[in-house]
């Protein structure tokens, strides 16, 4: 004879409920404790544990291009609101003008000039002698796109020429911002382009020369803005206009 058990209603009732709740959290909230999100699905914290990345902001996917050459590179965004802020002014004379004024180039250590630190910065596989000189490597001239392998060929070319400088407010400097100026190596003033390309540009500003490849014009618009806005130069309507087109340029 099988007897039967009797369970108390109120012991049943709580046994189902538990049975039914598994191992889930609290109500309202997902497998990991976390509040589910619209679709149902645990709400997740961006990739660096912080609040979601803002394009506007450096580091937060606003940071410049994979692909750029040159340092202190801002984004797109950037390079807009300093070409805003840039003072328009008419082109200023050449008056008392010369190239010995701006100190170049000037010695950065280990026997290494301006100019060898750039070559060697910008190449690849470049191999120096005693006496820092780039004996071999490989260039890839930012204007042109032309492959090099003779650094006799490269020219180091001042972005914002320094006539260019003089005549939109360099000339009233004094000899020590003139020298960082032509020797700059934090700002994108400075590259290794070829010698053909850099001879073709001579001191012309945007609106009078722009990089034979097009696909350097937003590296370009943006290092001529940068280091105008860097050194409080002026810049004239038909440059601004030029530059506004070579931003345009950069992927969105």
């Amino acid at each position: 004879m099988v007897r039967q058990i009797r369970v108390p209603g109120a012991v049943l009732a709580a046994g189902l409920l538990l049975a039914a709740a598994g191992c889930s959290g609290p109500v309202g909230t997902g497998p990991d404790g976390k509040p589910p999100s619209s679709d149902g699905t645990a709400a997740s914290p961006s990739a660096d544990g912080g609040q979601p990345a803002d394009p506007g902001k450096p580091g937060g996917g606003g940071e410049p291009a994979g692909g750029d050459v040159l340092p202190g590179l801002v984004t797109v965004a950037v390079a807009r609101t300093q070409l805003a802020a840039l003072k328009v002014a008419p082109v200023g004379t050449m008056a008392g003008y010369s190239r010995d004024r701006f100190t170049h180039w000037s010695q950065q250590g280990n026997k290494c000039d301006t100019r060898e630190t750039v070559l060697k910065r910008d190449g690849a596989d470049v191999r120096q002698d005693g006496e820092c000189k780039a004996v071999s490597g490989r260039w890839k001239s930012l204007y042109d796109a032309v492959v090099v392998t003779d650094a006799g060929k490269m020219d180091i070319d001042h972005v914002v020429p320094l006539a260019e400088g003089w005549r939109s407010g360099a000339a009233g400097w004094d000899a020590a911002r003139r020298k960082a100026f032509a020797n700059d190596l934090t700002h994108p003033q400075l590259v290794a382009v070829t010698a053909a390309s850099n001879r073709s540009k001579g001191d012309q500003s945007p609106d009078l020369w722009q990089p034979p490849d097009k696909a350097s014009w937003c590296q370009y618009g943006r290092a001529w803005t940068t280091v105008k806005s860097t050194y409080e130069l002026t810049v004239t309507e038909p440059e601004k206009k030029m530059l506004t087109t070579m931003l345009d340029t950069c992927a969105s």
